[in-house]
């Protein structure tokens, strides 16, 4: 049987709009949740904040649907993504935009076969070299608590050593994205998505008060609205199922 793979934080992270005033029709076609307009409204530009850009577009896409993304979006993301480094190889959009690429490809692979791509100690890398260039980015943090969460939970104890993942050190990332970010709905929701998919019922305190924050907070884009109806419906679920159930429900949500 294939096993999930790490559930990226990659929503909170896609929320995020480009400042330049050369991305305000993009930008607001983003909000919109219109993605391939916000592609095409960026594709003429040939510097690594359009192609940074162009790679979240793609991934929102990706991620918006309810099954899982399809593969040649996500190679077309990491194309984009990879080509922002080509310009500029500390260009912190563009490293993100890679980890989650590169998380999405595992998503669907078994343990064996994800581990031996060596993407998941690359994603990590990658966030963890954005935090160490800007120790306040929000969207790194999240993407590595939820990255801790789901090593523990495909790897067990042994995996989780192996990778140098830890419960302690989620929650250490957790507590500081949403000390920076306590509007962002998306750190809330992958947060108690994750935890869910690992033990509902050892951390159901935790899990109804991450999706309860994210149900009350006001949805700034498109992409909000979404994160925040899945966030509702597995609230749903933890107050109706029993804890095996909500954490069956948990695994098959982006």
């Amino acid at each position: 049987m294939q096993g999930r793979s790490l559930i990226l934080f990659a929503f909170a992270m896609l929320a995020a709009m480009p400042a330049e005033a050369d991305f305000r029709a993009a930008s607001e076609a983003f909000r919109a949740g219109q993605y391939d307009l916000a592609f095409e409204e960026a594709a003429f530009e040939q510097t690594a904040d359009a192609y940074a850009f162009r790679a979240r577009t793609l991934l929102a896409k990706a991620m918006c649907g309810e099954a899982d993304p399809p593969r040649i979006l996500i190679d077309q993301a990491l194309a984009e993504a990879e080509k922002a480094l080509s310009l500029d190889p500390e260009h912190q959009e563009g490293r993100l935009q890679k980890a989650i690429s590169l998380s999405l490809i595992l998503r669907p692979m078994s343990i064996g076969d994800a581990s031996k791509t060596g993407y998941g100690e690359l994603s990590k890398a990658l966030a963890e070299g954005v935090l160490k260039d800007d120790p306040e980015n929000f969207y790194a943090h999240g993407f590595l608590a939820v990255w801790h969460v789901e090593v523990e939970r495909r790897g067990g104890m042994i995996g989780a050593a192996i990778m140098g993942a830890s419960l302690k050190t989620a929650r250490r990332h957790y507590e500081e994205a949403v000390r920076l970010a306590p509007e962002d709905i998306g750190l809330r929701w992958q947060w108690a998505r994750a935890l869910a998919a690992l033990d509902a019922k050892k951390h159901l305190r935790e899990i109804e008060t991450a999706l309860q924050a994210a149900v009350e907070t006001d949805p700034a884009t498109d992409l909000d609205k979404v994160m925040q109806e899945r966030a509702a419906q597995l609230l749903e679920a933890v107050s109706r199922k029993k804890p095996r159930d909500v954490e069956r429900v948990a695994l098959a949500m982006l």
